[in-house]
């Protein structure tokens, strides 16, 4: 019986003594800890602990998720320069340059005294169809008035992009108009092309420019060649200056147009990553055309990857400057709140075995963001001699030497011109005067300018213009003195840069690459090439360290501001 009553009890007294024993190891635990956190914790716990405790005890409201939005960006600027944080309400403008297409009314915009111009409308889209002409003024957004200080690139893409079929009222002010006219929009697909210019540079030479590697960038290029093979074309001329990267799977595909069957194109491996080889099927159509690829150093990532496999499979010849550098591979992991980190998870390797990423120093992104400007005070633009390899020589199949840490080092060097180059250029290149002026005149000119639908036509009218003496007097008028000695001078450039804008404005991305090229010395470079029969590189006769890359004279200048094929960026799309 009293057995059977112990047992009875013996329930409660061990939960009793639980309850102590916890009581009493709270205490000491408190006393003896200064009420540290009683687990020792790894670093994430110690974040989600520290998050806890500043929503819980923090002497004002703290709004944690912009807090988190702010530490993320510092945690991963610890690791390398291109892993990155992107908040919930970037994503889509982060992802929309490489969807191939948005959401949106059809416009490519920019914005003057804090009002946005219509600069082109896209043909046969939402607002073409509406009404908007090019020129238009928008002064209004839904029945809001929309100009002044809150009229920013980011707030005009937010007002005028959003869902497929919805609608947005625009008002508008017309050239010759004061009255306000209104325009509902119903918002579609638009098209992003990464291909900016399909064209013949001559009767056998074609030519293709990419800006960058997009979803839709390989169906794009089966499409620029087709439309170059109907023109006959025999050779082929690339060109990736200034195209910062994209998709690498786009590049591989690329790359498998130009390679015969079993060429390796790249491979990437990780601490976490084993080794995956991207190789050639032997299925494309055009491995046996001469080809040229044109980089410089706004070259980056995927635009590397397909200079990398055809340098290193001797399948062409690499015409420009050395490209930037970097070979870090990175993975978009999205959170649940819809931000995203874009994770570097390995390195990629040209088929030579050559990583190309530029030396970096981790948590040091200052350094790392000044490396171009660095190759100009260093002279590396103007001169071959000056381009400094930080990584081991690697040889390509038929022994030609290469080298990797610091980008793609093109086969024939083409310096920056400097020709013509003043203060009073600099001046109003960098200030906006000319894009301001290139514009104005546009604007002014629309009715007659209409009449001009050929690059060539339009441009045989500007140069009967004056345009850079009535550019001259504007820029006076606003603030940039006039100094004839140094506009005479700097005349060409003055005149090249003016003329390619109102192209631009007038034409399209195609008609004023092909502007600029008429006078391309790297285009140039790739004429002789092809005149020369030269576009196959030749196994090198002597030891591979022998310079294989042609020898440019030597011009010194720190800076360049002629219109390059990255003024395009100066509009924004909605």
């Amino acid at each position: 019986m009293n057995q059977n009553r112990n047992n009875r009890y013996a329930p409660f007294f061990m939960a009793l003594c639980v309850v102590i024993g916890i009581v009493i190891g709270t205490f000491y635990a408190n006393h003896f800890s200064g009420n540290r956190l009683n687990i020792i914790n790894s670093g994430s716990n110690r974040l989600n602990n520290l998050l806890h405790i500043i929503d819980d005890q923090y002497v004002d409201g703290v709004n944690i998720d912009s807090l988190v939005d702010k530490a993320i960006p510092q945690i991963l600027s610890e690791l390398d320069p291109h892993s990155v944080y992107i908040s919930a309400k970037d994503v889509q403008t982060a992802n929309d340059d490489l969807k191939g297409s948005f959401s949106g009314v059809g416009i490519e915009f920019t914005i003057r005294q804090d009002t946005i111009h219509v600069q082109n409308v896209v043909k046969n889209g939402p607002a073409e169809r509406a009404g908007l002409l090019a020129g238009d003024k928008i002064v209004t957004v839904d029945g809001q008035t929309f100009v002044g200080k809150q009229v920013t690139n980011e707030e005009a893409m937010h007002r005028l992009k959003g869902p497929k079929d919805t609608k947005v009222k625009i008002g508008v002010v017309r050239y010759g108009s004061k009255q306000v006219k209104n325009f509902t929009v119903t918002r579609g697909e638009i098209p992003q092309k990464s291909i900016a210019a399909t064209y013949m540079l001559d009767e056998q030479t074609g030519y293709i420019r990419i800006k960058n590697f997009a979803e839709t960038t390989y169906a794009e290029l089966l499409i620029s060649l087709a439309k170059l093979s109907q023109q006959g074309f025999t050779n082929l001329v690339i060109d990736l200056r200034d195209n910062t990267g994209g998709y690498l799977e786009r590049a591989v595909q690329m790359a498998n147009e130009f390679l015969p069957k079993n060429k390796l194109i790249v491979y990437t491996e990780g601490r976490k990553q084993p080794r995956q080889e991207y190789r050639s099927d032997g299925h494309g159509s055009y491995k046996e055309i001469p080809l040229i690829v044109l980089i410089n150093e706004g070259s980056a990532s995927a635009a590397e990857i397909f200079a990398g496999a055809i340098q290193d499979n001797d399948r062409g010849t690499i015409i420009g400057r050395r490209s930037f550098g970097k070979g870090l591979v990175q993975k978009q992991i999205e959170f649940p709140d819809g931000s995203m980190v874009r994770l570097t998870i390995a390195r990629y390797y040209t088929p030579s075995g050559r990583c190309i990423q530029k030396p970096y120093t981790m948590g040091d992104e200052a350094q790392y963001a000044q490396d171009l400007i660095a190759r100009y005070e260093h002279g590396e633009y103007f001169s071959q001699d000056s381009i400094k390899h930080t990584g081991p020589a690697y040889h390509t199949g038929i022994g030609r030497t290469v080298y990797g840490g610091g980008g793609i080092t093109p086969d024939i060097f083409v310096p920056e011109d400097t020709l013509g180059m003043t203060s009073y250029y600099k001046k109003a290149a960098m200030s906006g005067l000319i894009l301001q002026f290139a514009y104005t005149y546009t604007d002014d000119n629309r009715m007659k300018l209409n009449n001009f639908t050929e690059m060539m036509e339009l441009y045989d009218y500007l140069k009967q213009q004056n345009l850079v003496d009535k550019f001259a007097n504007y820029a006076d008028k606003h603030g940039l003195q006039r100094r004839n000695l140094m506009i005479r001078k700097s005349y060409k450039l003055l005149d090249q840069y003016i003329n390619s804008r109102v192209i631009y404005n007038m034409l399209d991305e195609e008609a004023w690459n092909q502007y600029l090229n008429l006078t391309d010395p790297v285009i140039e470079a790739a004429k002789k090439v092809f005149r020369e029969n030269a576009a196959f590189p030749q196994k090198p006769e002597s030891e591979p360290e022998e310079k294989q890359a042609q020898k440019v004279a030597q011009t010194k200048c720190p800076y360049d501001y002629r219109p390059t094929h990255t003024a395009y960026r100066l509009t924004a799309h909605a």
